[in-house]
């Protein structure tokens, strides 16, 4: 599995509609996903999936930033429901996982995902490209963070829990991403970021810059429960080392001083029939700044605004200083956090080679 940092022939995105993601009127969403986008063309080609009922509304709002596939999905979490792409270094292959809406029958977000559970095949069909099927073995494409010289970063509390492979052992889990991505070492950080409704993905809290360094997504609030995860995070990082035998150097990149908070106009816009995925007022959204994606030239880092004004900032210097050889481009994402994850959430690189 190729870094993310490493060059790519694109990115995947889904146009988002689901109301009971992205509200009853998803304009807002659907302008940050432009945004995206936008940034994204200037380097690779943006790939977007939309059904039949929102082709039109999709060529009319993206149409200059991407091409657009006709392809049915149950929401827009690309980067969860599209595929892993691994290369030999001549061919690049998808992985099409198994998906189950983060939990399936356990603790799943959705119960219809059918649609997401084929995408990642159908995208590799509509690019040309080969594609693995993992057979039943269920993983998100947010869980897992690879450096491109063998070693992955993965959660605990999400590749562990009940609702994904509880017939297999942390070990058989281990080996199934080992033959998958190629990689010879999983470093199995014991948590991601509080209330990721994911069971924790990794891509919300820690993230390889470069090999053999990573930003961990850090708060000094002792009063925060972000504290003891980020520290128990740190503490085990601290103690490894990745497959080619290095210590990694840890960046720490703070979240946002203020909790980013379900506000009483969010509710304004979510649907009645919401289900079990109703907000509720004051609710603590998934707020960190490792969600960014890389393109070819540039880091998208996600920004909440408001009383975070001077967080945002402050991510954006990190970034600066840690990756002085992309631009870092600031995209208001609070829209998407409304939904359940970020930018890296709702993308999905393409590594060069695997268009043809």
């Amino acid at each position: 599995m190729p870094a993310e940092f490493a060059p790519q022939d694109g990115v995947l995105l889904v146009w988002p509609v689901r109301a009971a993601s992205w509200g009853v009127d998803p304009t807002a969403a659907q302008r940050a996903f432009c945004d995206i986008m936008r940034e994204a063309s200037n380097s690779e080609r943006v790939y977007l999936l939309a059904d039949s009922a929102h082709l039109h509304k999709a060529r009319a709002q993206a149409g200059a930033y991407a091409t657009i596939l006709e392809i049915v999905t149950d929401d827009a979490w690309a980067r969860d429901i599209g595929p892993t792409f691994v290369t030999n270094g001549i061919n690049v292959r998808g992985i099409d996982w198994r998906f189950n809406a983060w939990g399936g029958s356990v603790d799943g977000l959705y119960d219809d995902y059918e649609n997401d559970d084929v995408a990642a095949r159908a995208f590799c069909s509509a690019i040309n490209a080969d594609c693995y099927d993992a057979g039943d073995f269920v993983l998100e494409g947010g869980s897992i963070c690879s450096d491109g010289e063998g070693t992955l970063l993965v959660t605990e509390s999400c590749l562990l829990s009940a609702g994904r492979n509880p017939q297999l052992t942390k070990a058989q889990i281990e080996q199934k991403l080992k033959d998958y991505l190629g990689v010879e070492k999983v470093l199995w950080l014991p948590r991601g970021i509080y209330n990721d409704e994911t069971n924790e993905h990794v891509d919300n809290v820690c993230a390889f810059i470069r090999p053999g360094e990573v930003v961990l997504a850090w708060t000094d609030d002792e009063l925060d429960p972000q504290y003891e995860m980020s520290q128990a995070d740190y503490a085990y990082l601290s103690q490894e080392t990745d497959a080619r035998g290095r210590k990694l150097v840890i960046h720490k990149l703070p979240v946002p001083d203020h909790p980013v908070c379900v506000t009483e106009q969010n509710l304004l816009n979510q649907p009645e029939d919401a289900g079990g995925e109703m907000r509720s007022l004051g609710e603590r959204l998934a707020a960190s700044y490792v969600n960014f994606y890389f393109t070819n030239d540039a880091i998208l880092l996600p920004q909440f605004g408001g009383e975070n004004a001077d967080s945002d900032a402050r991510a954006v210097e990190i970034m600066r200083a840690l990756c002085p050889e992309r631009r870092i481009v600031p995209i208001d994402s609070r829209d998407i956090l409304l939904g359940g994850g970020n930018i890296h959430c709702v993308t999905q690189q393409i590594p060069k080679g695997a268009i043809r």
